[in-house]
């Protein structure tokens, strides 16, 4: 008799024992019972079984069971909820039965076990009969000389040999010779170690359709009861279609992580050449090995870029990238190189039709409607160029030129994917350098208008000398709102304006112009200055959302003296000719454009050696220092020096910008000083 390990079906099943009594206490309690129940030994022995086991609502049921099992020998089995030592309820599988001992005494007997694992076990046997018939898999059980002992219908189907065939043949004998020796090798180790092989790749010959076979292979070792090894059980799944569509959903993940690769390196600035050599870096290596692109030159210049097809069109390369030093280098157009090219080119043809022009295997013929000559023709063909796709650049609905790809050290062909590629990576690029394209368009618009709006040096006038200065915030090709301006007026006299529109850019720069047109046509009416203010206040309220400060001063030579009238503005520095530099404090009206404008007007004497100081805040204000200790230091620079010559109004104004104004300040200053003739 041989005895086997455990490990068999009973301890699978983890089957338990319950035996009770006539009265339906608990007299037996197995260890699987502990297991399944939850309770030990020691708490279920000697208590009733219904109350501890089964739910409140089950145990009418459960009763009339055990009565007819003790009584009239009824046997049953099923499925039943009870309760757990940790309060759960789950369904158990039972198979009860009545016991009689010597002494005719009756008992009741529940074998038990997990219901889960029972249909589990079930399963697997169901499944297992079934299995080498009916699977769609291919199965093969070897022995542990690795002969085939079974194999089933759909294995015979996949390999294309017969059933007889295989039975105690080795896989030397069934399988093509160039896969026989790596699967023996894969079956010995399995045989030996136990740890199994499973969705194993095996890439074959090809199907009718030109496709690449692949199979899925898993092996496991078949074990006996006490863990001894009996053969291998082999199973072989057609994965062709799995193969293809995996190879195709990895084609397409990296496509769409060069797209988001591609949407981050290309568009980072609003630079037109920089955004096209942006694009064509993203396509080398791993679109192409070469990489050009090419914008209409009338796009460029803001001209129609539509072309007929049968027309020649004018490129301007804006950049190349290479994969590698090469020849084709050569044969390139170098950025900024403007060339004219026929419609038998296919760079024309592509920009012409708005479609891809792809040529997969490229000809010696071919490469002279790639090249732009001859020439360049023979040094593509030596830098070993056999594939072309050249893709339109395609923006709000407009042709703006085209991506050039070529392939040489790369041995695919470009196909269907890569023209899709290069597709979504033109679209998305096209936009950036339209952008780039319109920007350039707007800034050289927005440059020349802002140049227009700088104010000029005032000119001096037969009644006051004028100096005057304007700097722009950061570059001097930028403007803001900051101006001045001195007006010749009837009966002898001069307004002084100085004001500042809030903000900067173009939009301020074109209120700032509209402003100073308007306080020009308004000073003609020989108004009061306030009157002045109050009419400009109307005047700029329909500038929105636009408002402006303004300080405007009228000097009248006659009575020596300038009235000055303020609209939010910082107060004018009063120099006189012998004493201290001082503030004119004008009554303060709210800025223009708010529509609360009630302005009025103070004097200050001015005459012959007096100088008047007008400014905008860019000269003194600074995000650090307050505003009280910036206007003390702007009059200490104003207090005479004590020593030689006076100052010139020009010397004046340098100094004062030298002096305080910030190099970081990021605000327009306007300076006018003016002093009256003598």
């Amino acid at each position: 008799m041989s005895l086997s390990p455990p490990g068999g079906l009973l301890d699978v099943l983890g089957v338990g024992a319950v035996v009770l009594d006539a009265r339906g206490r608990i007299v037996l309690w197995s260890p699987q019972a502990e297991e399944l129940f939850g309770y030990s030994a020691a708490e279920a022995l000697g208590s009733y079984a219904a109350p501890l086991l089964v739910p409140d609502e089950q145990r009418e049921l459960v009763l009339r069971l055990f009565d007819e099992v003790l009584r009239a020998g009824r046997s049953w089995a099923g499925s039943f909820p009870v309760k757990l030592r940790n309060g759960k309820v789950k369904p158990l599988e039972f198979r009860n039965m009545r016991l009689n001992d010597d002494q005719g005494a009756v008992f009741a007997l529940g074998l038990i076990t997990d219901q889960a694992t029972l249909r589990e076990v079930e399963r697997d046997l169901a499944f297992s009969a079934r299995l080498v018939q009916q699977s769609p898999m291919g199965f093969a059980v070897m022995d542990t000389a690795l002969r085939y002992v079974s194999v089933n219908p759909t294995l015979t189907r996949l390999d294309g040999v017969g059933v007889e065939e295989h039975l105690g043949r080795s896989v030397h004998d069934v399988l093509p010779h160039g896969h026989a020796g790596k699967a023996e090798r894969v079956m010995r180790r399995v045989l030996e170690t136990g740890e199994p092989v499973i969705d194993q790749e095996v890439l074959g010959g090809e199907t009718s359709r030109g496709q690449g076979r692949a199979w899925s292979v898993s092996v496991f070792r078949l074990d006996d009861a006490g863990g001894r090894p009996l053969g291998l059980s082999v199973s072989v799944t057609d994965i062709t279609e799995r193969h293809q569509a995996a190879l195709q959903a990895e084609a397409a993940r990296q496509r769409l992580s060069h797209l988001a690769e591609a949407s981050v390196r290309i568009g980072t600035t609003l630079d037109l050449e920089q955004t096209a050599r942006e694009l064509a870096e993203v396509a080398v290596p791993d679109l192409a090995d070469i990489a050009a692109v090419d914008v209409l030159d009338a796009a460029v210049s803001d001209q129609p870029v539509r072309i007929p097809e049968e027309e020649t069109a004018t490129f301007r390369a804006l950049a190349l990238a290479l994969a590698y030093p090469t020849v084709a280098a050569d044969a390139a157009d170098l950025p900024g190189h403007v060339a004219r090219y026929g419609a038998d080119r296919l760079v024309t043809r592509c920009v012409a039709t708005a479609e891809p022009v792809a040529v997969p295997a490229v000809r010696p013929e071919d490469l002279l409607h790639i090249a732009r000559d001859e020439e360049s023709a023979a040094l593509l063909a030596r830098a070993g160029v056999h594939s072309y796709l050249a893709v339109p650049l395609i923006a709000r609905g407009e042709v703006l030129g085209a991506l050039d790809l070529k392939r040489s050290r790369n041995p695919k062909p470009f196909d269907r994917d890569d023209t899709i590629l290069a597709c979504e990576l033109a679209g998305r690029a096209a936009v950036c350098i339209d952008n780039a394209r319109l920007y350039r368009q707007q800034h050289n618009i927005a440059l020349t208008l802002q140049r227009s709006m700088l104010p000029t040096p005032a000119a001096a006038t037969t009644r006051l000398r004028v100096a005057s200065r304007y700097q722009p915030a950061g570059a001097h090709s930028e403007v803001g709102g900051d101006w001045f301006d001195v007006l010749e007026l009837e009966e002898d006299r001069t307004a002084l304006v100085v004001g500042d529109v809030m903000g900067s850019g173009i939009n301020a720069a074109a209120t700032m112009g509209r402003l100073r047109t308007a306080t020009q046509t308004v000073a003609r009416l020989s108004l009061p200055p306030h009157d002045v203010l109050r009419h400009l206040d109307r005047i700029t309220m329909g500038f929105d959302p636009y408002i402006a400060t303004c300080l405007y001063a009228v000097y009248d030579p006659a009575k020596g003296r300038c009235r000055i009238a303020s609209a939010g503005h910082l107060p004018p520095v009063h120099v006189p000719a012998r004493g201290e530099p001082r503030l004119v404090g004008p009554p303060e009206g709210a800025p223009l454009g708010t529509g609360l404008g009630e302005y009025g007007t103070t004097t200050v004497g001015l005459e012959a050696g007096d100088r008047l100081v007008l400014y905008t805040d860019g000269l003194v204000e600074t995000r650090r220092d307050d505003i009280e200790d910036r206007l003390d230091a702007l009059l200490d620079l104003l207090r005479p020096c004590g020593s030689g010559a006076a100052e010139s109004l020009e010397e004046t104004c340098d100094r004062l910008l030298r002096t305080l104004r910030h190099p970081d300040n990021h605000d327009d200053v306007a300076l006018l000083v003016t002093s009256p003739r003598p």
